[in-house]
């Protein structure tokens, strides 16, 4: 059984891989809920997808609580943020770009995170027209053109992560929350529903993961003094 510090967050970081029989045996993990969500995705690659990462969510929130994977009980927020029946002290939040998958799991408060693959995108320009406040717009666009494609994808990511630790995702308007150009880690400004932009901490993971082209960050409204990785192969 995996233990936590208060102070403490564990990232569990690795790729989705699964074959078929991994398929069949993931998805007796999940809870009908969860088996009727995966087969309402649009696509075999979006199903299979869906139940892996949500049989690896379980794998993992079971060595912490000590439980069977499937009986687990994960229920969500008025806004759709999951959460632990049985065990609300224990906090997580996942993301996922292409075939990487990204687990945080703390204790208390509220955390999100977030991880994109950069690439190329001709409506740049128009996501960050509508996603971006005015003065990180006109910092953005006064970028060289070289810095354009990562630094809104290291903004978009923080961004990302605060509206979903609130649990109301994009629907809170990700333009709400302001980063502080000076100090691009913390935020200048934010819905006065969630307090002072002191309390709220964001930690850039584009580095720590060492993946090119792979752009992160965790936003949790604590201090934070340690950061344990772990592999989803631990677990897989």
């Amino acid at each position: 059984m995996l233990t936590i510090a208060n102070n403490a967050i564990d990232l569990w970081l690795g790729k989705l891989n699964s074959i078929n029989h991994q398929l069949q045996d993931y998805n007796l993990l999940l809870d009908k809920v969860e088996q009727a969500e995966a087969q309402n995705r649009g696509t075999a690659l979006l199903r299979q997808q869906y139940i892996e990462v949500h049989a690896t969510l379980r794998l993992i929130l079971a060595s912490y609580v000590n439980q069977p994977p499937e009986k687990i009980k994960i229920k969500k927020q008025s806004h759709g943020k999951p959460y632990l029946l049985e065990y609300p002290e224990l906090v997580f939040n996942l993301s996922h770009s292409a075939d990487t998958l990204i687990i945080a799991i703390s204790k208390k408060g509220q955390m999100g995170i977030d991880i994109e693959f950069s690439k190329p995108r001709n409506n740049l320009a128009r996501l960050v027209s509508k996603c971006f406040a005015n003065e990180e717009a006109l910092y953005w666009h006064n970028l060289p053109d070289q810095q354009k494609i990562s630094m809104f994808y290291d903004f978009w990511t923080k961004k990302e992560a605060f509206v979903k630790a609130t649990g109301r995702g994009i629907a809170l308007g990700l333009e709400q929350c302001v980063l502080n150009i000076n100090k691009p880690d913390s935020f200048s400004q934010l819905p006065p529903t969630y307090g002072s932009v002191t309390a709220w901490h964001i930690i850039n993971l584009t580095l720590l993961m060492n993946q090119p082209s792979l752009y992160g960050a965790l936003v949790i409204d604590r201090t934070i003094t340690e950061i344990n990785w772990h592999t989803l192969t631990e677990v897989l």
